[in-house]
C-alpha cells in the first residue's frame, strides 16, 4: 500500500452510505452478522510486531476498527494467537485457532464461526481502520441477493479477501479444508460461488499497514479525516 492509494478519485457516494442512523433494516441485518477482526498472523512484513496493537495517531490500530464494526454487528470477536490477554482488554471476546500453526486468515474465520451465534460472521482485518459504516450491510445484501453463502469486498483494481461475509453453516467444510492442509483463500471462496462485491466507490477503506510508510500514510488518511 502506498501513498496514493488514498487519493485515488472516488464517485459520488450514494444515498445509502451516508446513512448515519441505524433504520430497523440495518438492525436486522446488525443481529445476522458477529464480527470478527482477525489479528492472528505473523505480522512477518513489520518485522513480527502485532499489528492490531500499533498505535496510530495515538489509539492501537484494533480500537479504530472496532469503533468501525461494532455498530454494524450483533457482537465483535477478536481473533488473535498472541497478545491475547492485551486484546481482551478492548471489551471484546477474544478466540485463537487452537494451534501454533499460524495457518493463515481461514483459520482466524474457522475459529470465529466457531464461537458465533449468528448465522454470519463478517471477517475484516486488525489493521484496516478506515472501514466505513454500510461495509457489512452492503457484503449481507450482496450475499441475500445472489444466494451465495460466501460475499467478498471488490475494491475496482483487486479483490480483497480478508473482508467477506461467510454463513456459519460452512464451519465444517471450512474445517475440513483446512484439515487437509489446503490454505488458499481464493481456492476455497470459488468453491462456494463467491459473490463480488463492488467497493470501487470506497477503494480507501481497505488501506491496511505492511510497512512503516503504510503506517504515516494511515494516519495522514485520518487526521485528513478529522479522526485523530
Amino acid at each position: 500500500m502506498g501513498s496514493n492509494f488514498f487519493s485515488r478519485t472516488r464517485p459520488q457516494q450514494t444515498a445509502v452510505q451516508g446513512q448515519t442512523s441505524l433504520s430497523s433494516a440495518d438492525v436486522a441485518v446488525r443481529d445476522q452478522v458477529t464480527g470478527v477482526i482477525l489479528a492472528g498472523g505473523r505480522a512477518t512484513r513489520m518485522g513480527g510486531v502485532d499489528k492490531g496493537l500499533v498505535p496510530i495517531n495515538g489509539r492501537p490500530m484494533i480500537a479504530w476498527v472496532i469503533d468501525a464494526l461494532r455498530p454494524q454487528v450483533k457482537d465483535v470477536l477478536i481473533n488473535a494467537n498472541r497478545s491475547r490477554d492485551r486484546y481482551r482488554e478492548f471489551g471484546c471476546a477474544v478466540v485463537d485457532d487452537g494451534d501454533s500453526d499460524f495457518r493463515g486468515p481461514l483459520a482466524g474465520m474457522a475459529s470465529g464461526m466457531r464461537a458465533a451465534r449468528t448465522p454470519y460472521i463478517v471477517a475484516v482485518p486488525c489493521d484496516s481502520p478506515l472501514i466505513g459504516g454500510v461495509l457489512v450491510e452492503r457484503l449481507y445484501a450482496a450475499a441475500v441477493s445472489s444466494g451465495s453463502p460466501v460475499a467478498v469486498a471488490h475494491d475496482g483494481e483487486r479483490l480483497q479477501p480478508v473482508f467477506a461475509l461467510l454463513a456459519r453453516d460452512l464451519l465444517d467444510d471450512l474445517a475440513g479444508y483446512l484439515d487437509d492442509g489446503e490454505r488458499k483463500i481464493d481456492r476455497w471462496y470459488a468453491r462456494h460461488g463467491c459473490e463480488r462485491v463492488d467497493f470501487s466507490d470506497m477503494a480507501e477503506w481497505f488501506a491496511n499497514i505492511n510497512a512503516p510508510d503504510d503506517k504515516r500514510a494511515l494516519e495522514e488518511a485520518l487526521t485528513q479525516r478529522g479522526r485523530s
